[in-house]
């Protein structure tokens, strides 16, 4: 059967103010009316039944995620004790997924992408299971063909394709996040996808490709699994998951496993990493502004503003800017220096005003 694995705990520093420790980018009302994590799950449709969703988090956000997402039964939402990346969650789930039905075929997403439409995306999950079951021991990927040398996402390079007038190639090359002159050679070039992060594959592939390429790693899950359903099963949980060495699955797996295929993406995909994703998402105006909220702007150009209930922001001679007013801070950033806004973050840490995070 189908299981749905949503990765869930990142922090969203990239969306401050409004995302927040206790409110991160996942639980946000980013585009239209629900949270990101709930349009994650709602995509899922008839694809799995909620007893076969799974929601790997941070242990702070239980309460939370657990009350956006009614739907679904308590156990189905696992709580992570630290921050370890990507590898050690999917281990995790992969793990708790096989224990009750081990020749599960696991659709792994994060909970923090926008995609369309629904019926488009379910239909590409259902070729990527097929692909699944076609060629046991696969690892199956998705690739977006890119619209622009985006430097801020990692690339697939394609090799040949599995049938003939098929979307489905097997995978030359991961590549890492390129520098600007280099991302321009990938579009040019035509062979290569942006990284998605969507997976489809066998429970037990991953975790036999973890055993291989990550001892230490599979060791210390392996432990948390055995004491699953025991009374010290908490403190084991926090003491070997602490111990596990932080690695994305993309290093951890993706770039040593041997049988990886890209399908392409027939959905719409948009990763949401920064402000700038509003433009995208809700469209410019006649002066390249993206507004949501109430704005008065006079001689402002290319500028995204976002305020919250009915809070007024006034821009005048403004151009290339973000301004994002939230109940507790308000930031004006010069839209070409997003990335920097996780330097902001690091500095209200490092002054003490936890307040503001």
């Amino acid at each position: 059967m189908l299981h749905a694995v949503v990765m869930a705990g990142g922090s969203g520093t990239r969306f401050w103010p409004e995302s927040l420790a206790a409110t991160p980018k996942q639980l946000l009302r980013l585009v239209g009316d629900r949270t990101m994590i709930q349009m994650t799950v709602d995509r899922l449709g008839d694809l799995v039944t909620p007893e076969r969703v799974l929601i790997v988090t941070n242990e702070r956000l239980t309460d939370a995620v657990a009350e956006q997402l009614p739907e679904l039964p308590q156990e189905a939402i696992i709580g992570e004790p630290c921050k370890r990346d990507t590898a050690p969650c999917i281990g995790l789930a992969a793990m708790h997924v096989a224990r009750d039905d081990p020749d599960a075929t696991m659709v792994v997403m994060p909970a923090d992408h926008v995609i369309q439409p629904d019926e488009v995306f379910q239909n590409a999950i259902r070729r990527a299971v097929e692909v699944v079951e076609q060629r046991p021991g696969c690892l199956v990927t998705f690739g977006i063909p890119p619209t622009f040398p985006a430097q801020t996402f990692g690339y697939i390079e394609r090799g040949e394709p599995l049938v003939e007038g098929d979307r489905a190639f097997a995978v030359k090359r991961f590549r890492e996040k390129p520098d600007a002159k280099t991302a321009q050679e990938y579009v040019d070039a035509g062979g290569f996808y942006w990284n998605s992060g969507i997976f489809v594959w066998k429970a037990k592939t991953i975790l036999d490709a973890l055993a291989e390429h990550q001892q230490d790693l599979y060791g210390h899950l392996e432990k948390i699994a055995q004491a699953r359903g025991t009374s010290d099963f908490e403190e084991v949980f926090r003491r070997e998951f602490a111990e596990i060495r932080g690695v994305s699955i993309d290093y951890a797996v993706m770039e040593n496993a041997r049988d990886i295929v890209v399908l392409e993406a027939p959905f719409q995909w948009d990763d949401v990493g920064s402000w700038q994703a509003l433009a995208r998402l809700h469209g410019e105006d006649e002066h390249g502004n993206t507004i949501v909220g109430k704005h008065l702007g006079l001689n402002t150009t290319g500028s995204i503003v976002r305020t919250v209930g009915d809070h007024l922001v006034v821009t005048l001679g403004v151009k290339d800017c973000v301004v994002v007013h939230t109940l507790h801070a308000t930031l004006v950033a010069d839209k070409h220096q997003e990335e920097a806004i996780r330097d902001v973050v690091a500095e209200l840490k490092e002054r003490g005003w936890d307040a503001y995070l």
